[in-house]
């Protein structure tokens, strides 16, 4: 049996549940779920959205939970670890390490992402964007801070490389001070002020009644009613069930690698079923009720119902960094409900970005029996070094390339990896031992059959899909500039090479933890 390493643990259930609703809580959360519901018909999406939180989500999420607690048990805090323990098959750690590639990639673009968050809450107290009137101006105004291109508002990229550096300095000081020092406290501070700003703006929206008389029909009322009001004729359209599984699993951050690695730090009798369950309702309370009402509502009530749709359609940034700093300018105290907007967002993407690195940072740590300072700084420096194609490279396609295939493509498929790891090699009976030991709920038998059967087949429906639909196109670049294409082979480089120290990483921390066994 593994020896079991000595490994720092949550201070308390509530600190564990916030950090991992910080983890589920992202940008995803108030920029993606509004665009992806407005795109794909409102209450028609929400039918099968909830169908995939049952069928999908919250199977996931207590499988993962499950694996992570397990883990800790044998002192691994990573999947590559935790993968050997549910299967001793050679090839079982490198399965795994797709939960420490994963994170880590994704690391590299969401936290220059988050930083525009935190340079546009700037903006907004400061009233810099105020009379920049129209989207499409708008749309200049974010390509000149992201340094895409060359304007009026903006002459270099220097303003997002002083917002990335500040975010990327406040994430590794958090990650830093570890558990109770850093990543708890932060959620006991973050996940309390997200809510209570939430709650405020979505109040807020909720007055702004019908803000042009002479469209009565811009009002909040149809705003909520495009949200909730199912469309029954439209859930034959395989599109709109394929968006909505993939935004809750998008939503909820499965796969990513951080949820094993935070319930690593579970006592043995902690309760799995309740953590993740309350995990799930927080996230969803955010994203469906704050979200879904903030942005949504806000936008058909200034635009109409037809252009929010648009806007959507247009891309995920568009409603976010376009539509609502135009409304913010037209409403009294828009500059403070604008900081808050962006301050809501940033909260939501650092405590995100903080998750991404745990389970690099437990594979230096547990694998090499690196101290936190050191794994730290390994960590930040490969970050920063990482990230500056993301940066430099955005407008040649590089950030979109990598968001593809590993935030998305190689999320479902490791989904799928993990789900019959779980319930078929490690087995569905031992596996639903661990998710019911110490549980203070009752969960429904049911849900047996439905990781060991339905979560797997969903996960392959949704990986098909994409495999016909998107990877043919992606592989061949259609609609690729022809000057653009070497930053995408450039892009898939630097993934294919990540793979490959990765994996050779993994092999090493094998071997070490063997010889200390």
């Amino acid at each position: 049996m593994p020896a079991i390493n000595k490994r720092e643990k949550w201070a308390s259930k509530i600190g564990l549940i916030l950090a991992l609703a910080g983890n589920a809580i992202g940008l995803g959360n108030f920029l993606r779920f509004p665009v992806q519901a407005a795109e794909n018909g409102g209450g028609a999406f929400m039918i099968p959205y909830f169908v995939a939180l049952i069928i999908m989500g919250i199977p996931l999420m207590w499988a993962e939970c499950a694996i992570g607690r397990m883990g800790g048990r044998y002192g691994q805090g990573h999947t590559a670890g935790m993968f050997e323990l549910m299967w001793r098959h050679p090839c079982s750690k490198y399965l795994g390490m797709l939960g420490i590639f994963i994170p880590f990639t994704i690391a590299l673009y969401y936290i220059y992402i988050t930083s525009w968050t935190l340079a546009y809450g700037y903006f907004s107290l400061t009233g810099d964007y105020f009379g920049v009137a129209t989207r499409e101006t708008m749309g200049a105004y974010l390509r000149g801070f992201q340094g895409v291109e060359s304007n009026q508002y903006f002459s270099s990229i220097s303003p997002s490389y002083l917002a990335y550096l500040t975010t990327l300095g406040m994430s590794l000081y958090i990650v830093y001070h570890g558990i109770s020092g850093g990543i708890e406290r932060l959620g006991k501070i973050a996940m309390p002020l997200l809510f209570l700003i939430g709650v405020a703006l979505a109040v807020r929206v909720l007055t702004f009644g019908t803000p042009d008389p002479n469209y009565p029909e811009n009002n909040v009322l149809n705003g909520l009613g495009f949200v909730w009001n199912p469309q029954p004729e439209r859930l034959t359209n395989p599109t709109i069930w394929l968006a909505a599984a993939g935004q809750i699993f998008f939503t909820l951050s499965v796969a990513t690698g951080a949820i094993p690695t935070y319930t690593s730090y579970m006592r043995e009798e902690d309760d799995v079923a309740l953590t993740g369950l309350s995990t799930a309702g927080l996230n969803e309370l955010a994203e469906v009720v704050l979200g879904g009402t903030i942005a949504i509502t806000a936008a058909v009530a200034f635009f109409g119902l037809a252009e929010t749709e648009e806007i959507a359609r247009r891309g995920a940034f568009d409603l976010g960094f376009q539509a609502l700093p135009m409304i913010f300018q037209k409403i009294p105290l828009g500059h403070l409900f604008g900081a808050l907007w962006f301050l809501l967002l940033f909260f939501a993407g650092v405590t995100s970005v903080v998750a991404l690195t745990q389970p690099v940072m437990a594979l230096f740590q547990d694998g090499f029996g690196w101290s936190r300072g050191k794994t730290t700084c390994v960590v930040l420096a490969a970050l920063f070094l990482l990230t500056q194609p993301v940066i430099f490279f955005l407008k040649h396609g590089f950030l979109d390339e990598l968001d593809f295939w590993v935030g998305s493509f190689a999320l479902v498929f490791f989904a799928l990896i993990e789900t019959i790891q779980f319930a078929w090699v490690f087995g569905m009976e031992r596996g639903w031992n661990e998710i019911t030991r110490g549980a203070a709920i009752s969960v429904p038998r049911p849900f047996y059959y439905v990781i060991k059967y339905v979560t797997p087949l969903f996960l392959l429906f949704i990986l098909a899909a994409w495999a016909v639909q998107d990877v043919p196109n992606k592989i061949f670049m259609v609609g690729v500039k022809p000057e653009d294409a070497p930053y995408v082979w450039g892009a898939r480089g630097m993934m294919i090479a990540l793979l490959l120290v990765f994996g050779f990483l993994v092999k090493i921390a094998s071997g070490k933890k063997g010889e200390r066994s």
